[in-house]
């Protein structure tokens, strides 16, 4: 833990400013995204619901900042779990937005501390249709329809599914979601992602046939694909 400050304000669901200046990125989640000015962008469900309990939780009140992996993004923003202390004990910034389904796991292959505490809190709120959970914008989508995903090029997405075919081809690993590699969802894993699999001791060849979630952003090449860059993407749901 390192000391943080005074929180001065909260621009967005998972973003605030100390009284220092400095800005605070909450690392291990999104939450919904304002506009904040920009051209073309609609600010997605429920933002300010989120903007607002994360002001109501922290703003004007002294946080603690924890780090588990890079501390500064490339606009220089602290990349930092936050912790507040409150007459109900201390609480975690991150923790409790999730748990009250105003934000989802996010994470990065070089920041992916606590991750397994914040997808308990998730999946509790999933169940509970808590927050964003009950907005069919953050469905959790189904990997056997592609045209659907195919709408949702550009977003961050949980996609769920069983796995046709894993496959090693040119350095990289195909996760096939259907008979039609090229039309059908497929989960992309290249070579650095690889590394940070066998660092875990996890092979994702043995996820054929498996129920799985997968989470990221949706692109499009041969059918729409989520590139996978470390094994926290990838929940596995049931085997084969």
């Amino acid at each position: 833990m390192e000391a943080g400050g005074q929180v001065a304000a909260v621009p967005d669901g998972d973003g605030l400013i100390l009284a220092d200046g400095r800005s605070v990125r909450l690392i291990g989640m999104q939450a919904p995204k304002l506009a904040l000015g920009r051209e073309d962008f609609q600010s997605w469900p429920l933002a300010e619901t989120a903007r607002a309990a994360l002001a109501g939780l922290v703003e004007g009140h002294e946080v603690t900042l924890g780090y588990g992996g890079e501390k500064l993004d490339r606009y220089g923003r602290a990349l930092a779990h936050v912790f507040v202390q409150t007459d109900a004990g201390r609480i975690w910034a991150q923790q409790a937005l999730i748990a009250q389904g105003l934000a989802r796991v996010y994470s990065f292959p070089d920041n992916r501390a606590c991750l397994d505490l914040l997808f308990a809190a998730e999946g509790r709120a999933r169940l509970g249709g808590l927050g964003i959970w009950a907005d069919p914008y953050y469905s959790v989508r189904a990997a056997d329809q592609p045209g659907e995903l195919l709408d949702r090029v550009g977003h961050y997405e949980l996609v769920e599914g069983r796995v046709h075919q894993a496959a090693r081809t040119g350095g990289r690993v195909y996760l096939n979601f259907g008979r039609v590699w090229k039309e059908d969802f497929t989960a992309v894993i290249e070579a650095a992602g690889l590394r940070l699999f066998a660092k875990a001791g996890l092979d994702p060849l043995v996820l054929e046939g498996a129920l799985v979630r997968v989470r990221g952003w949706v692109d499009e090449r041969d059918g729409p694909r989520i590139e996978v860059t470390h094994p926290e993407q990838i929940e596995v749901l049931a085997t084969r």
